[in-house]
């Protein structure tokens, strides 16, 4: 097979994958781990096959009656076809529609109500669930079925209506014969729609984010770029949207067999032994992820180190607000001088900002007294500014908006990884997107996105996090921020995590700390153990307070058992479920 790249002309990130089919045909692109009755095994496929294998399917599909500028949900879990099929959408210029199942059916049903796809493309279960709860009625017409075996998923598609895969491979093939023939890239304009990725769901609404090559390539640059990732690497991909990042930059993309959805529930063992068995260079986990590996790296009882990760030579993680602790205890598995790159973004604009872990880590005092979380510095193509904190619509960017260096405001930045809009959205993308007409150019978008978060910038341009927009107590005395009021009190040797709640109490807005125990403090509360005093915690938790100005106006304290958290993270705290159940319990007593 030969093709030639004009890399000037061509604005489809399927491009790399095009010419990492050239230049390393036989390496490998993809390895799928599965777990079967204790025995671990592998599916692999390269590049030029994966190339190859996507060429056929964005063929099979156009002939099917999926075409170029239709919408398709793809509900497949990780796995080859996983990879092949959503190359292929973007070959073929069919706008994929990627949700997390995780989020819940009620808001699954709205997703697919306000995407309207025109194709729906999954796992038997996910059809199943597709007309068990009417995903999608109304607006789609396609139906494809994939993975399990060939017999059942046939026997699915004909129940469900449809076709399977491996049918619609067979009845339009691309080759014919011995002839070898390359499928026609779609090509589309930079700021063109070529995917649809909904937000989790976990800080709010779920909202369909409108996705452009153009921020698939800026993302891929800023990977290559600040993350220093070359070709031949090998990385651990936990996360199913960053795994298609690895074959677009000619690196392997090695799946675990884990719950992407779930992090805190994944078996540790099968990613070491992934790890170990292709030597990855890069690790991509979330803080959740990072937490449940170190534990299982370190013995408790010991306090000896029982895995030596040595292959890597990066650790990204993103996602959510690292905790210290857990990265500190991370690197222990790591060779001398390998970071955990910390990285902030959102599913509207990732990654804006780095940090090292040996640069985190001597934040530490700060943090703890209530500075916030240091994300680090902004990648390269990045800008971000502090605004004042305000629901307002905010049409069009000044400079004049900008707040002077530590203040806190809320977090705006610029950058052609930053989204322009939402889909079928507008209320929501006027309060998020600040238009600016000084961006209208060819590298840079034209709007700059309000974060929805809360921090600073520093006198060295180092940006800290602290808290939620939509989380942030205020009183008529006072402005209460979430991490930074959280992370006084998480310092308690008792205190698993805290939670900074609004409860009105005789009709005034009262911060309120909700405490989650430790599992050895829980323990004690449990079996009524004389070391453990609540009324004694409290006072401790108050005299905290007092010596902080951030939190000394803080008074009220609860327990709670255990934190309504988001699945994936495992760390965004439902904050709205326990302000609820504060104010019941307060008002109560």
């Amino acid at each position: 097979m030969t093709e030639t790249l004009n890399t000037s002309t061509q604005t489809n990130l399927c491009r790399h994958l095009a010419y990492a089919a050239i230049a390393t045909p036989k390496a490998l692109a993809v390895a799928v781990q599965k777990s079967q009755r204790g025995t671990l095994t592998y599916q692999e496929i390269d590049f030029v096959t994966l190339h190859q294998r996507s060429d056929e399917i964005a063929y099979a599909l156009n002939s099917y009656g999926i075409k170029s500028g239709m919408k398709a949900v793809l509900m497949v879990t990780p796995s080859i076809d996983f990879f092949a099929l959503t190359f292929a959408l973007f070959k073929a210029g069919i706008i994929p529609i990627l949700v997390d199942p995780g989020m819940g059916i009620k808001n699954l049903k709205q997703c697919f109500a306000e995407s309207k796809p025109d194709a729906f493309i999954g796992i038997p279960k996910a059809h199943i669930a597709r007309l068990l709860f009417s995903w999608g009625k109304g607006s789609v017409k396609k139906y494809l079925t994939v993975g399990g075996s060939s017999v059942f998923a046939k026997l699915v598609a004909k129940l469900i209506g449809g076709a399977s895969l491996a049918s619609i491979l067979k009845r339009y093939p691309l080759n014919a014969g011995d002839k070898k023939t390359s499928y026609p890239m779609v090509k589309l304009a930079d700021d063109a729609m070529s995917a649809i990725l909904f937000t989790s769901g976990s800080t709010g609404t779920p909202k369909g984010v409108v996705y452009s090559h153009k921020m698939f390539e800026a993302q891929i640059t800023a990977l290559k770029d600040d993350y220093a990732i070359e070709p031949g690497e090998r990385d651990l991909a936990t996360f199913p949207l960053f795994s298609l990042f690895g074959p677009a930059l000619g690196m392997a993309s090695i799946v675990p067999d884990m719950d992407a959805s779930k992090p805190i529930k994944a078996n540790p063992d099968f990613i070491f032994a992934a790890i170990e068995k292709y030597q990855c260079t890069n690790l991509f986990a979330n803080p959740a992820l990072i937490e449940v590996l170190g534990q299982a790296g370190i013995s408790d009882d010991e306090a000896k180190q029982k895995i030596k990760l040595t292959s890597l030579k990066r650790v990204i993680s993103a996602g959510a607000p690292a905790t210290l602790p857990s990265i500190e205890r991370f690197t222990l598995l790591l060779n001398d001088n390998v970071p955990v790159l910390t990285s902030y973004g959102a599913t509207e604009s990732l990654p804006l900002t780095k940090i090292a872990s040996n640069e985190l880590l001597k934040t530490t005092h700060i943090t703890d007294n209530g500075g916030g979380i240091c994300v680090g510095k902004p990648v390269n193509g990045v800008e971000i500014k502090i605004i004042k904190i305000s629901e307002e619509v905010v049409e069009q960017w000044q400079d004049e908006l900008a707040l002077p260096t530590n203040t806190i405001g809320e977090i705006v930045v610029k950058g052609d990884m930053v989204s322009q809009q939402y889909y079928q959205r507008d209320t929501a993308t006027a309060k998020a997107k600040i238009k600016d007409s000084t961006l209208l150019s060819e590298s840079t978008n034209a709007v700059r996105h309000r974060m929805g978060d809360l921090g600073y910038l520093d006198d060295n341009g180092l940006l800290w996090m602290c808290g939620r927009k939509a989380h942030r107590v205020e009183t008529p005395k006072q402005l209460f921020y979430s991490i930074p009021c959280e992370r006084i009190f998480n310092t308690h040797n008792l205190v698993k995590r805290s939670a900074l709640v609004s409860v009105k109490l005789l009709n005034v807005i009262t911060p309120v700390i909700c405490i989650e125990l430790t599992d050895e403090a829980k323990k004690q509360q449990k079996e009524k153990d004389s070391t453990f005093d609540e009324s004694s915690l409290f006072s401790a938790l108050r005299s905290i307070a007092f010596s902080h100005q951030q939190t000394s106006a803080i008074s009220h304290f609860l327990i709670h058992d255990d934190f309504p958290v988001d699945i994936r993270h495992n760390a965004k705290i439902f904050r709205e479920k326990l302000a609820v159940w504060a104010e019941e319990e307060l008002n109560h007593d």
